[in-house]
């Protein structure tokens, strides 16, 4: 089934006790609403629909599943429960709040605290049509409390592995929060309606391509210096897949020398390292040297005050690519 674009829930619909006031974002998996509960306070409602399986026309309120794809469907709606009923046991002012989910129209919604303000990404795009690029004390103020939120997640024995700068959202005092976690999420094959775990190019770690590769905090961590790096440049990193050929980075980073820190550079580097033991082990790590400007020792110094990495290669065993 080829994808299309599903008619959003119509302005104003009352649903599961909230109203709901406009479509906010959409794309292949789901859709977003901007809502208000009983009380008059501002939610966001996330949708599943995957655009691959479900059809929904306008003035329609329930989608339209073939008999094929809907085994299939309902594989991701318990991917999607399941990530809401995982990140609903976490309150950190760097993660996304998810307040509850609920069941209707034949799926399932995620009611999530509302924020204002934008994406790492929209940041970025803004700065580069301004001939700009992001500054240092941004990329470490910013990134600082990415590593925060992190760590309370791997800290729950969970991996994001979605993490780029368009779900790294920034509110309007320019704190960041984390939204749209991919460990649960699925990605549908068009060709053959099966599920594959989620990766976007340039910001995956390399083992999410290979087949039986154990993941944890190490695969995280690759992701926060692609959205780094990202930061720096205007654009991401060259996928990993690719450079398992014909590295680039090694050119790319030398035109970034003498626009940022030696040390903010070489942790970058040590993030976006192919082997995952050349990675720093713990986000912690991280979050140290971005509040150290200059400090003198490596990044990897830093990796037990995490869980250790021999525990999560042991919880995380099952979280391996089997296509």
């Amino acid at each position: 089934m080829a994808a299309q674009n599903n008619a959003p829930l119509p302005d104003g619909l009352e649903i599961g006790g909230y109203r709901i006031v406009k479509k906010i974002a959409s794309g292949g998996f789901s859709i977003v609403y901007l809502a208000y509960d009983g009380d008059g306070n501002a939610v966001a409602i996330k949708e599943y629909l995957p655009s691959s399986l479900a059809l929904r026309q306008p003035g329609q309120l329930i989608p339209v599943i073939s008999k094929a794809n809907l085994p299939v469907f309902r594989i991701g709606l318990k991917c999607f429960f399941e990530e809401g009923r995982a990140l609903a046991k976490i309150v950190h002012p760097n993660v996304v709040r998810v307040l509850n989910f609920f069941r209707a129209n034949d799926t399932v919604y995620m009611v999530m605290a509302y924020e204002s303000g934008h994406s790492l990404q929209e940041q970025i795009s803004r700065l580069l049509a301004k001939g700009q690029r992001a500054s240092e004390g941004f990329i470490r103020q910013a990134f600082n409390g990415v590593c925060g939120g992190l760590r309370e997640v791997h800290a729950n024995m969970l991996l994001h592995l979605d993490l780029k700068p368009a779900n790294v959202y920034l509110r309007l005092d320019g704190t960041p929060m984390l939204l749209d976690f991919g460990a649960a999420r699925q990605t549908i094959n068009t060709d053959i309606p099966t599920l594959a775990p989620m990766y976007t190019p340039g910001f995956a770690a390399p083992e999410l391509y290979a087949r039986g590769t154990t993941l944890g905090p190490w695969t995280d961590i690759y992701s926060i210096g692609a959205a780094i790096y990202a930061c720096m440049a205007g654009a991401p990193p060259q996928a990993a897949d690719a450079r398992k050929a014909q590295d680039e980075m090694p050119a790319r980073f030398a035109k970034l020398d003498g626009a940022y820190s030696v040390e903010l550079l070489a942790m970058t580097r040590s993030c976006l390292a192919l082997d995952p033991l050349a990675r720093p082990q713990s986000v912690f790590a991280l979050q140290k040297a971005l509040q150290a400007p200059r400090a003198a020792e490596p990044v990897r110094a830093e990796a037990e005050e995490d869980a250790p990495a021999s525990g999560w290669r042991s919880l995380f065993g099952r979280l391996r690519r089997q296509n």
